[in-house]
This record gives C-alpha cells, sequence and structure tokens, in this order.
C-alpha cells in the first residue's frame, strides 16, 4: 500500500509540475463550418501559443505580472504552492516508507511522518484541484454564453485533463497514507 502510494504521488507530483508549465490551458475551439484552420490558439499560465497549420509555434511570455487577471495570478500561486508542496510531500513519503521497513521499534514516529506526507498529499491534491477546475467552469461557461464572440469561445486544453488526474493520484496517495 505504501509504494502503491508512493508511485502515485509521484506520478501526481510529475502531472502538477506538467500542468503548471503547459500552455494548453485554454484552446481556441473551431466551431464555425470552416473546414480549414490555419491557427490554434493555447492559453496557458505562464504564456500564449500561436501554432499554425500544426507546422510552426510562436509562444511569447505574458507581459507583465501586474496587467494579468486576478484569477489567472491566483492559479499560478495556487499551482506553484502545489508544485512545492507535493515535491516536499514525496520526499516525506520515501522518508517514511524507508524507515518503516527498517525500524520496527518505533513504529509512533513513523506512522506520525507518514500521516503527515498523507495529509500533504491530500492539500496538494485540493491546491490542484481549485485552479483546474475553475477553469475548466469558466471555460464551460463561457462556450455556452450566447454574449461570447465565436473566435473567443475556448475549449478544455490539455493541461486541464493532466491537472485533474494528477489531483486524482495525488487524493488517492493521500488516502493511503492516511489510512495506514
Amino acid at each position: 500500500l505504501q509504494i502503491t502510494g508512493l508511485i502515485f504521488g509521484g506520478v501526481g507530483m510529475v502531472g502538477t509540475l506538467a500542468a503548471t508549465v503547459m500552455p494548453q490551458w485554454r484552446v481556441s475551439a473551431h466551431i464555425d463550418g470552416n473546414i480549414v484552420v490555419f491557427e490554434t490558439i493555447w492559453e496557458g499560465l505562464w504564456m500564449d501559443c500561436i501554432s499554425q497549420l500544426g507546422i510552426r509555434l510562436q509562444c511569447k511570455f505574458y507581459d507583465s505580472v501586474l496587467a494579468l487577471p486576478p484569477p489567472l495570478e491566483a492559479f499560478r500561486a495556487l499551482m506553484c504552492i502545489a508544485v512545492v508542496l507535493s515535491i516536499i510531500s514525496f520526499l516525506m513519503a520515501i522518508v517514511g516508507v524507508k524507515y518503516t521497513r527498517k525500524t520496527k521499534e518505533d513504529t509512533q514516529g513513523i506512522s506520525i511522518f507518514i500521516l503527515a506526507a498523507g495529509v500533504a498529499f491530500l492539500l496538494t491534491g485540493i491546491l490542484v484541484l481549485i485552479p483546474v477546475s475553475w477553469t475548466g467552469g469558466g471555460i464551460i461557461h463561457e462556450f455556452y454564453d450566447p454574449k461570447v464572440p465565436m473566435p473567443l469561445k475556448r475549449e478544455l486544453g490539455a493541461a486541464l485533463y493532466v491537472g485533474w488526474v494528477s489531483a486524482a493520484l495525488l487524493i488517492a496517495a493521500g488516502a493511503m497514507y492516511c489510512s495506514f
């Protein structure tokens, strides 16, 4: 159970880092009658990218942190905190698993260490789930809003799916360690 939790936590940690740096949070929606699509627009936490015919990719980091919308600033902060906390949780879980196998006399100290790793994994999963789900909900709301013009409509990007899977793995790892 500990090894499975460690694997889930490790994959969740890598997924959290990947979702944080991926530019595909919001992807341009092609819902017109036009079959030929020349550009695909990706919007992420750190940059916007434009892919032209799938051949040429141009990315540009956001110019000013202060010019960003407040939710995007909050999502950046939450995801950065989640990345750091996932690394700390993973390291705590490694130490807990390592010393559980070696020591049989101080089980109280090791179980507190493993419980702390489990709680940290649960907290990390929740921290990842908030910005990913909030962004997904906003995209779906804007997509079905008739007031939003067609060129401004976006779809769910790959980073959101990576974030949801990572959050689920982190919460599962946290539940495994808390139940141990």
